[in-house]
């Protein structure tokens, strides 16, 4: 079982950046997956979560409206769309499953994770 993620990189605030995640060793879509964020110095935090069963999504109060979560089955891939990025995005980004097929909230319940991949917004 296996998450890379991709798409990190610096960007100037207002700007966008889209992460990917992509699985192998088994099928995203019989996993939730949710994305967190860990900021220096920060405790690591959900950010946004895609169910495996009906795609309904979840997201921190600080996204909304800015990040969007999809899945792309036949890719095995979920993505995160950022839009209107902001110095306080800044943080390694992570994605992870878990076995939970609806979105569940706290790291605790995720069992699998990729390396992150950083984002920089600057101001």
């Amino acid at each position: 079982v296996q998450l890379v993620e991709s798409g990190g990189g610096l960007v100037q605030a207002g700007g966008s950046l889209r992460l990917s995640c992509a699985a192998s060793g088994f099928t995203s879509d019989d996993y939730a997956i949710g994305w967190f964020r860990q900021a220096p110095g920060k405790e690591r935090e959900g950010v946004s979560c895609i169910s495996s069963v009906d795609g309904s999504t979840d997201y921190q109060d600080s996204v909304k409206g800015r990040f969007t979560i999809s899945r792309d089955v036949a890719k095995n891939t979920v993505y995160l769309q950022m839009n209107s990025l902001k110095p306080e995005d800044t943080a390694v980004y992570y994605c992870a499953a878990t076995d939970h097929t609806d979105c569940v909230r706290g790291i605790a319940h995720y069992d699998y994770w990729g390396q992150g991949t950083q984002v920089t917004v600057s101001s």
